[in-house]
């Protein structure tokens, strides 16, 4: 079967024959429900029954762009695989993989209707006292046992070869770490702003920081990467958080996972201004957001440090000396990475609705310069950091 995209009646007939749970009479509704950048995403539902699942389609590009910006279909693949393995360290964390289709780069797998995506939700105020627990051990699982501290470091080798993610990673080297920071042609920055960013791209400790960052990235393979954490990648309820997408999956910096979850905490943080109806809500709801990044590093590193005396495999590693030298590195860069996410997030190609929504042109402008204020100064100042305290100090220090 050669590759095609399929059409919503395609998708129907896929999915009548290959998820496994539909019979082969059942009535089937099929929508197109994908509204992320690369992929096509189809419902497919079986009317009497209500059982459902969900079938994603890689293209053979970018779908925010079209195909003048052509990509691998192999992310499919990668996916699969990074899915399957985060289904061994955490099954309760991620959508159940049903299929996949090497040759139409299509993946089955579970419907999280039942669910709302993150960032959606923490727009409209919503709290969930469970995913400080949660993520932090979607986190500590997934990333230790990934690592030359928890697996067989040749056998790690060959999984960095498994999972060379290489237009992705492009994709987070040019947008992340180094378009944001230049005038390049994929920025998206209003008139309004131009100023603040002017002053940016002039500033030479900022810079030189985002560079050492950058070359983290590109260089520290530690462990298997989700790649792409954000808040739109995560399903939540009150009492579940699943985990999605991880078509960026690579080996990377282990940092660079949490910072993608504290940097979309800190932009709904900066977005909550044009979303909260009074100033003693906006500060009340910036609190919570606060206390959830400090819950989910208090619970990574307690959660990373046990996994790491209790299952080890380098037994000199297990100094704790080096260990907390090691768990203070993280924590450091995981707040580098957050500030460029933050900066990215504001000037480059692809926007959040946390900011980008906001119906007031003055609190989103006012929103947008927070986000690069908090995002500069973590970038500044995260190899000073020595704790969480510390590093939430710092934002809260440039709040408004």
């Amino acid at each position: 079967m050669a590759y095609y995209a399929l059409n919503t009646e395609q998708a129907k007939e896929y999915a009548r024959q290959h998820a496994g749970i539909f019979h082969a009479n059942a009535n089937l509704e099929c929508n197109e429900i994908g509204d992320g950048n690369l992929n096509l995403v189809f419902i497919v539902r079986d009317t009497a029954t209500n059982a459902s699942v969900i079938l994603k389609q890689a293209l053979p590009y970018a779908k925010v762009v079209g195909e003048s910006w052509p990509l691998t279909l192999d992310r499919a693949r990668i996916e699969s695989d990074a899915l399957a393995y985060q289904a061994t360290r955490c099954p309760q964390l991620v959508p159940q993989l049903i299929a996949f289709d090497r040759e139409l780069s299509l993946i089955v797998m579970e419907d999280l209707s039942d669910h709302t995506i993150m960032r959606k939700g923490l727009i409209t105020g919503e709290r969930y006292p469970l995913f400080a627990e949660h993520i932090s051990t979607f986190l500590a699982e997934t990333l230790f046992f990934s690592s030359d501290l928890g697996m067989d470091q040749q056998q790690k080798k060959w999984k960095v070869q498994q999972f060379i993610n290489v237009e992705l990673c492009k994709i987070t080297e040019d947008l992340i770490f180094d378009h944001p920071f230049r005038d390049a042609e994929t920025n998206n920055i209003s008139e309004s702003l131009q100023p603040t960013v002017q002053t940016l791209w002039q500033d030479e400790q900022l810079l030189a920081e985002v560079a050492g960052l950058r070359e983290l990235f590109l260089t520290k393979a530690e462990a298997l990467l989700h790649g792409d954490l954000h808040t739109g990648s995560i399903f939540i309820r009150q009492d579940s958080t699943k985990v999605i997408d991880p078509e960026f999956a690579f080996y990377g910096p282990i940092a660079f996972d949490i910072a993608k979850v504290y940097g979309n905490l800190l932009l709904n943080y900066a977005g909550q201004l044009g979303w909260q109806p009074s100033a003693e809500a906006l500060t009340d709801y910036r609190a919570y957001l606060l206390q959830t990044i400090r819950e989910i590093s208090e619970q990574f590193e307690a959660k990373f440090v046990a996994l790491w005396l209790a299952h080890g495999v380098d037994p000199i590693a297990k100094s704790t000396i080096y260990q907390e030298r090691y768990m203070t590195r993280l924590l450091q860069q995981a707040f580098g990475f957050a500030g460029c996410v933050l900066i990215r997030r504001v000037v480059g190609l692809a926007k959040v609705a946390d900011i980008e929504q906001i119906s007031d042109a003055s609190k989103r402008l006012e929103a947008q310069k927070l986000a690069l204020t908090i995002g500069s100064a973590l970038i500044k100042q995260h190899r000073q950091f020595d704790n969480i305290e510390e590093a939430l100090a710092a934002v809260v220090a440039v709040t408004r």
